[in-house]
């Protein structure tokens, strides 16, 4: 029996989960700018990421993958030690 005939195959927008925050109020969604704000849904420390329930994954060097894929480099903050001072 040929199994990939009875495969449906899915096209990036059937792929997308719809939101998985269902508190009140929402979280912010994946694309704003503020979307590290939202709850986190599974943690896993030793593994270094988060899945927050705006379906980004958050990893522990900051960097994020969003849902449609897209990633974002990591944006940790300059150490003390290498903040110049304008005179």
């Amino acid at each position: 029996m040929n199994t990939s005939s009875h495969r449906r195959s899915l096209n990036s927008t059937q792929r997308k989960n719809p939101s998985m925050c269902q508190h009140q109020p929402p979280c912010p969604t994946a694309d704003s700018a503020d979307r590290e704000a939202a709850r986190q849904v599974a943690h896993h420390p030793e593994q270094g990421w988060s899945l927050l329930c705006n379906g980004v994954l958050l990893f522990e060097d900051t960097g994020e993958l969003l849902p449609d894929g897209q990633i974002i480099a990591p944006h940790r903050p300059l150490a003390a030690s290498r903040v110049v001072k304008a005179a």
